[in-house]
């Protein structure tokens, strides 16, 4: 299974375009927040299924803030992260993961990439492909992939035009 992990495209969505178009197909989809009225193009230029959550500045969107979903043999989280204060550290949201026993922990809103696993929880920020906020300000996204064994893999990469 391949996934394709995004957040904070803030409406500049071509780059999502241009990601699908070259190294999709996907099995599926998620974006972290911030799709700013973007949901019904990146729904159809995927063409698979996407599950999308909305960020701090998605305020008259219909997207939930939170899903908790089952991905393979995997529980998992998505959400924003900002009502957990990730710009300043990850503690409130590894503690909320953990109370609600998930194994991955996918968010977003500092617009740095991060795979982190700490015991059983691995907790996945894909950054931005926008407005990359690390040192290298690099736009980055995640390929996740589960492989035969049900094992995951992620992979951080940075775009190129």
């Amino acid at each position: 299974m391949n996934i394709l992990i995004i957040s904070d495209t803030h409406g500049f969505d071509e780059r999502v375009r241009v990601i699908l178009d070259r190294i999709g197909p996907f099995d599926m989809l998620i974006h972290c927040g911030d799709v700013e009225g973007q949901e019904a193009e990146i729904q159809e230029w995927a063409d698979c299924p996407c599950l999308m959550v909305a960020g701090n500045n998605d305020w008259s969107s219909r997207l939930p803030r939170e899903i908790v979903t089952n991905i393979d043999d995997y529980k998992v989280m998505i959400t924003h992260g900002n009502r957990y204060g990730v710009s300043l550290d990850k503690e409130m949201l590894r503690e909320e993961a953990l109370s609600r026993e998930v194994d991955i922990c996918m968010f977003g809103h500092t617009h740095k990439p991060l795979v982190e696993t700490k015991g059983s929880l691995t907790m996945l920020n894909p950054g931005s492909l926008s407005y990359p906020r690390q040192i290298s300000r690099d736009p980055t996204y995640i390929l996740m992939r589960i492989d035969e064994e049900h094992q995951a893999h992620y992979d951080v990469r940075v775009f190129h035009d």
